[in-house]
């Protein structure tokens, strides 16, 4: 038995050898990048900061939970790529909310690292939206969220009880590490740590996993995003989603009236309607008064045209029924 093992292994052998092999490729060698130009593309560099607070790159541990999240950040390319070009539709309205409230703008780096910019993202422990709100604390800062309408997802509506409530957190910690720390686990959590360990400084707290990654994850979006050229995404202006562009109107509802109403009064589909306001659940708008976004450019003649495809729909509807 030996024997005959051996006689097919060398016959293979033989085979590999004279080129013959129908199942044999070809060997592409692929030399593996420099180990100096890899350190040069993930190193960090001071001064480092985090909404005017120093981040400490000179303890060891610090830079390498720094390294850590932008190294995986960099390995998913993709994702990364996109988030930056999304960023080219939502970040002047978040920028500009955080300037008209007197927020540090390193603040909109919380928004990527949260939800990569998907108004319909969410976790497994309930958080939705741009800005990952729990129901609880969302209702608590002002956002409707219902069977019918979840403003969680709305960037417009997200983004203001994102800035009430990082208002109210750096109120409480008075340094916007720690009210970002509260941010990603609850204020009532991490004042219990705090207190536990007697230590008040992010770098230096051991808290739940996901939190002592959350802020490095926030600083390596700012890395990126601030310089996205030094990591291989040279992006031309063209190359972003143009920021959102609409108009705003007011539709008072007799009844429950279907979105194709709406959406053909704006001379446009159901899906942009639902796209243009993604806090809107479901397939209809609820009696009473809603705003909403409708494409640019069609808010002229829209109140006349909803209102004679809406007596239109109600004929129909009393036909069939």
């Amino acid at each position: 038995m030996k024997n005959i093992i051996l006689r097919i292994a060398l016959v293979g052998v033989v085979i590999s050898l004279s080129g013959i092999s129908s199942w044999a490729a070809p060997r592409v060698v692929c030399p593996a990048p420099a180990a100096p130009q890899l350190l040069a593309f993930f190193k960090v560099e001071g001064p480092l900061d985090f909404c005017g607070e120093t981040v400490p790159l000179e303890e060891p541990e610090v830079r390498e939970r720094l390294e850590k999240e932008l190294i995986l950040a960099l390995d998913n390319r993709a994702q990364t790529l996109l988030w930056l070009k999304r960023s080219g539709r939502y970040m002047p309205y978040v920028e500009e909310t955080l300037r008209a409230a007197g927020l540090p703008d390193d603040l909109k780096h919380v928004v990527i690292a949260e939800s990569a910019l998907l108004p319909h993202a969410g976790s497994s422990k309930g958080a939705m939206g741009y800005w990952q709100f729990m129901e609880a604390t969302g209702r608590k800062y002002g956002l409707k969220i219902t069977t019918e309408r979840d403003e969680r997802r709305s960037i417009f509506y997200s983004t203001a009880a994102a800035v009430r409530y990082l208002k109210k957190l750096y109120q409480d910690f008075g340094s916007w590490t720690l009210a970002a720390a509260a941010y990603n686990m609850g204020e009532r959590g991490l004042e219990n740590e705090i207190r536990l360990q007697r230590v008040d400084d992010y770098y230096h707290l051991y808290l739940p996993l996901e939190t002592q990654r959350y802020l490095f994850r926030i600083i390596a979006v700012k890395l990126i995003q601030s310089n996205p050229e030094k990591y291989g995404f040279k992006l031309a202006k063209d190359d972003l989603y143009a920021p959102l562009e609409f108009d705003s109107v007011e539709v008072d509802c007799p009844v429950d009236v279907p979105l194709h109403v709406v959406a053909a009064a704006a001379g446009t589909w159901f899906k942009v309607v639902k796209d243009l306001n993604p806090e809107i659940r479901g397939y209809s708008l609820s009696q009473g008064t809603h705003s909403l976004r409708i494409p640019k450019g069609s808010a002229p003649g829209f109140e006349a045209r909803f209102e004679e495809l809406l007596r239109q729909w109600l004929r129909e509807s009393r036909t069939h029924n």
